[in-house]
C-alpha cells in the first residue's frame, strides 16, 4: 500500500455529488490493504446524545455530553452506534485509532458514560463509511476527496457545522477557493 490515511480527514470536493457524501468531512479510523473505514463527522442527525440514551434505556449522568449531536457516520450499519473517543480506555470492542483514541462499538462505553464516567471526549455516530481495497485510493485519484492529517480538536472541540471549513483551514484553503463555478476576471 502506497499511503495510509488512518487518522486523516477526507474532505469531500465539490465534484463529489453523491448525496451521502456531498460536503462531508470523514475521519479515517483505519486504512490498510484490505480497504478503509471511517466516520462522517459533520452530518448531525438532529438528535442529542441525551435522546440516544433515552432510546437505549440508559440514564445519562454526564451533563457535559448530553447536548452533543449524534451524527450520521456513513451508510454501513446505520442501526449501530460508533463512539469515537479519547482517551483510548479498555472497552470490549474497540479499534485503536491511535495511542490516545479509539472507535468503540460495544455498549459498555455508553454505560460508563451514562454512569458519569467513560472517556473524557466522545463523538457518537450511527453507521460508518467503508471502502473496499483500492476504492478510496481510486476516489482520491479522481479528485473526489482531499485529505489532511486530522486534528482531533476539530471533532471534539467544534460544532458539527464548523468542522468541514475547519478541516479545509488545516490545508490553508478557504471554502470560496473550492467553488466549482468561481468567477474569472
Amino acid at each position: 500500500m502506497d499511503f495510509d490515511l488512518s487518522q486523516h480527514f477526507l474532505i469531500a470536493m465539490p465534484s463529489l455529488v453523491d448525496p451521502i457524501f456531498a460536503r462531508t468531512l470523514t475521519f479515517v479510523c483505519d486504512h490498510n490493504d484490505r480497504g478503509a473505514m471511517g466516520v462522517i463527522v459533520n452530518r448531525p442527525l438532529g438528535m442529542p446524545l441525551s435522546t440516544l440514551f433515552e432510546q437505549i434505556g440508559v440514564e445519562l449522568h454526564r451533563p457535559d455530553v448530553a447536548d452533543l449531536a449524534v451524527c450520521f457516520g456513513g451508510p454501513v450499519q446505520t442501526d449501530r452506534g460508533f463512539v469515537l473517543h479519547t482517551p483510548l480506555g479498555d472497552w470490549q470492542s474497540t479499534l485503536a485509532v491511535s495511542d490516545e483514541m479509539g472507535l468503540t462499538t460495544s455498549k459498555d462505553v455508553l454505560l460508563a458514560v451514562g454512569e458519569g464516567g467513560g472517556p473524557e471526549q466522545l463523538f457518537v455516530t450511527l453507521g460508518y463509511a467503508g471502502w473496499e481495497a483500492g476504492q478510496l485510493e481510486n476516489e482520491i485519484a479522481q479528485n473526489a476527496w482531499i485529505s489532511v492529517k486530522a486534528d482531533p480538536q476539530v471533532i471534539f472541540g467544534l460544532p458539527a457545522e464548523e468542522r468541514y471549513e475547519a478541516a479545509l483551514g488545516l490545508l490553508g484553503i478557504d471554502m470560496a477557493m473550492l467553488a466549482e463555478d468561481a468567477g474569472h476576471a
